[in-house]
C-alpha cells in the first residue's frame, strides 16, 4: 500500500461540528490567550477526546468500599467468533469485569485499564486496545501475530475515581514542578520561582513568552535586577509530593494501583499456524540537553539531538540554550536525506492539557511548512510510554497522564505524512519493568524501528 500523500491543509479543514469555541471552564489560576476560531474549535476536539466518562463524585470521607478492586474483578477469554481454533492473523477478545471492594459488580466505567498479550518463549509480546462499555465492564482486543502459547494480562493502573483526582490536579496545582530562573549581572545573582502560569501575586512578572511559536513563560521579577538579567533555567524539586489526605488510598500499591487482575478461567490460548496466503505483519554542553552532534565521515551522516523547549525538568539548563521544536524546525531545509524524531511529552504532564495541545498546534505548523518545501523529508513522531509507579510520584508522573498525551499526539498528526514509533505498546507488551526511560533491550527494538522507516526492505 503506498503512503498516504501529503495534503498540507488537511489539519485545518477538519470539520469540528457542533463544537464550541469557548474556552475549557477550569478552575485554576491557568489561563490561556484566546486561539484564532479554527484553531480553538481544534482544541476543543482534542479535550473532548480525552474527557472522561461520567463517575461518581470522590466522596469525603473517602470509602474504598463502592470503588474498583482488582483482587475481586476478573477477565475472561471469550470463545473464537465462529468457534474453532485460534490462528495467526486472527482477533482475541478478553471481557473484563469489574467488582467492589463488597463484591458486588461495577456499573459505571472510567477505570484506566491496560492489557497485553506474552509469550516468553519467544520474547513477543502486543498491547491489546481497550474498550470501557461505561457499565463496569471492559473489552480487551489483541491481534494475534505468532504461533504457540499466548498469555493474557491485564492491569488496573488507575480506579475511576484516582483518575478524577489525577485529572482536577492539573487544574488546580499546575505549579507542583518547582521551575526557578536565576538572574546575574556582575556579581548580583537572584532566584525567583518561573512557570507556564505562576499563582496571583502583588509581585511583578517577567514575560518570555516566545515571539514566534506564542509559548509561554513567566518568571517573577527579581528585586533588584531586570528581566533582561536572566541567565539560567533549572527544576529545584516538586512540591505536593504525595496525596497528604485522605485521597492517598485512591493511589494504594497492590491494592488499586498497577494490580494484575486474575482470568476467571485459563489465562492463555494457543495459537496455530496461519491458514491460506501468508501475511506480513505490520562542545561541552548541558548533560541531557546538549545540542549533541554525532558525525560519521565512513557513512557521510551528521545525528544531533537538542532538547525541546520551557517546561523543562532540568537541574539547570542556560537560558541561551533554551530552544522550542517549532523553531528547529523552521531552520532545517529538509529533503529526502532528513530524518527528524520528535519526543516532547514527560515534561508536560503537571499542566493543564490546554498547554500541550498548544504547544503540539505550534509543532505540527512547523511540520506542515518543513513537508511543504520539502516533502521528502521523514519525519518520526515517538510516543510516552508507562514508567514505573511510585506512590510519591504519582501526582506528577502517572501514566494516566501519559495515555491522554498519547491521544492527543495521534489526532494531532493523523493525516500528515508522519511515522510513529509506539513507545507506549513497546514497554507495556514487554516483560521488562515499566520505566520511564525504557532499558537498552527496549530502546534497541525503537532504533530499529526507527531504522526501517529510514531504511524499509526493498
Amino acid at each position: 500500500m503506498d503512503p498516504p500523500k501529503f495534503k498540507p491543509k488537511l489539519p485545518y479543514s477538519i470539520n469540528f461540528k457542533n463544537i464550541s469555541t469557548d474556552p475549557p471552564k477550569t478552575q485554576g489560576f491557568c489561563t490561556f490567550k484566546p486561539l484564532p476560531p479554527a484553531e480553538a474549535q481544534e482544541e476543543r476536539h482534542f479535550l473532548d477526546l480525552i474527557a472522561l466518562p461520567e463517575t461518581p463524585l470522590v466522596p469525603t470521607p473517602l470509602s474504598l468500599e463502592q470503588m474498583s478492586h482488582p483482587a475481586n474483578s476478573t477477565f475472561t477469554i471469550l470463545p473464537k467468533s465462529g468457534g474453532g481454533e485460534w490462528h495467526v492473523g486472527d482477533q482475541l477478545e478478553v471481557l473484563i469485569k469489574m467488582f467492589d471492594f463488597q463484591g458486588h459488580a461495577k456499573k459505571t466505567g472510567g477505570d484506566f485499564l491496560v492489557a497485553a498479550l506474552h509469550s516468553k518463549g519467544l520474547g513477543a509480546g502486543v498491547t491489546g486496545r481497550v474498550v470501557d462499555h461505561l457499565n463496569g465492564s471492559y473489552s480487551a482486543l489483541f491481534p494475534l501475530l505468532w504461533e504457540g502459547s499466548t498469555r493474557v494480562e491485564v492491569i488496573l493502573l488507575h480506579t475511576s475515581e484516582a483518575v478524577t483526582v489525577l485529572r482536577m490536579l492539573n487544574i488546580e496545582r499546575p505549579d507542583r514542578v518547582i521551575f526557578k530562573g536565576v538572574f546575574r549581572s556582575g556579581s548580583v545573582s537572584e532566584t525567583t520561582v518561573c512557570n507556564v502560569c505562576l499563582p496571583p501575586s502583588n509581585q511583578s512578572q517577567c514575560n518570555y513568552t516566545d515571539l514566534h511559536t506564542g509559548d509561554p513563560w513567566f518568571c517573577y521579577k527579581p528585586q533588584k535586577l531586570s528581566c533582561e538579567a536572566r541567565v539560567s533555567h533549572r527544576k529545584t524539586g516538586y512540591k505536593y509530593q504525595g496525596i497528604k489526605n485522605e485521597k492517598e488510598k485512591l493511589f494504594q500499591k497492590g491494592v488499586n494501583l498497577k494490580v494484575y487482575i486474575k482470568a476467571s478461567g485459563p489465562d492463555s490460548v494457543t495459537v496455530l499456524p496461519q491458514t491460506g496466503d501468508a501475511q506480513e505483519i505490520n562542545l561541552n554542553n548541558p548533560v541531557r540537553v546538549g545540542p549533541f552532534m554525532i558525525l560519521d565521515n565512513a557513512n557521510n551522516f551528521v545525528l544531533t539531538y537538542r532538547i525541546h523547549g520551557l517546561p523543562l525538568r532540568m537541574v539547570s539548563i542556560p537560558a541561551s540554550k533554551e530552544r522550542y521544536v517549532a523553531n528547529e524546525l523552521d531552520g532545517l531545509i529538509g529533503g529526502t536525506n532528513t530524518v527528524v524524531v520528535l519526543s516532547v511529552w514527560a515534561h508536560f504532564s503537571t499542566f493543564p492539557f490546554e498547554l500541550f495541545i498548544r504547544r503540539m498546534q505550534s509543532i505540527r505548523r512547523a511540520v506542515v511548512r518543513l513537508l511543504d518545501r520539502a516533502p521528502g523529508t521523514l519525519v518520526v513522531i515517538r510516543t510516552g510510554n508507562v514508567q514505573t509507579v511510585r506512590q510519591s510520584g504519582m501526582m506528577n508522573n502517572s501514566d494516566w497522564y501519559v495515555y491522554q498525551i498519547n491521544l492527543v499526539l495521534r489526532a494531532m498528526f493523523k493525516g500528515l505524512n508522519v511515522q510513529w514509533i509506539d513507545a507506549w505498546g513497546m514497554v507495556l507488551a514487554h516483560d521488562l519493568a515499566h520505566n520511564l526511560h525504557p532499558p537498552p533491550p527496549i530502546i534497541k527494538n525503537m532504533v530499529n524501528v526507527l531504522l526501517s522507516y529510514i531504511c524499509p526492505k526493498k
